[in-house]
C-alpha cells in the first residue's frame, strides 16, 4: 500500500508541473482530488504499518501537490 501511495504522489507532482503550464491550469481541478486520493493512501499505509517510509514519503509528495496545486487555482490560474 506504501508503495501505491508513493508511485501515486509521483504521478501526482509530475501532473501539478504540467498543471503549472499556462493553459493547462485546468489540470489542477482533476490533480487536486487524484491527489488527495493518495493521500489517503498513504495514510491507510502508515496506520498499517505496511510500507510506513514509502506511505510517509508518498503522503508529503502528495500534499505539496495539493498545496502547489491549491494555490496556483487561488491566483487565478485555475480557468487558463
Amino acid at each position: 500500500m506504501g508503495l501505491v501511495s508513493l508511485i501515486w504522489g509521483i504521478l501526482s507532482l509530475l501532473w501539478m508541473l504540467l498543471a503549472l503550464v499556462p493553459l493547462l491550469g485546468w489540470g489542477n481541478w482533476f490533480m487536486i482530488p487524484f491527489a488527495a486520493v493518495g493521500a489517503i493512501l498513504a495514510i491507510i499505509a502508515i496506520a498499517t504499518g505496511k510500507g510506513r517510509v514509502t506511505g510517509i514519503i508518498g503522503l508529503l509528495l502528495c500534499i505539496v501537490a495539493i498545496g502547489i496545486g491549491s494555490i496556483r487555482l487561488l491566483i487565478g490560474g485555475g480557468i487558463l
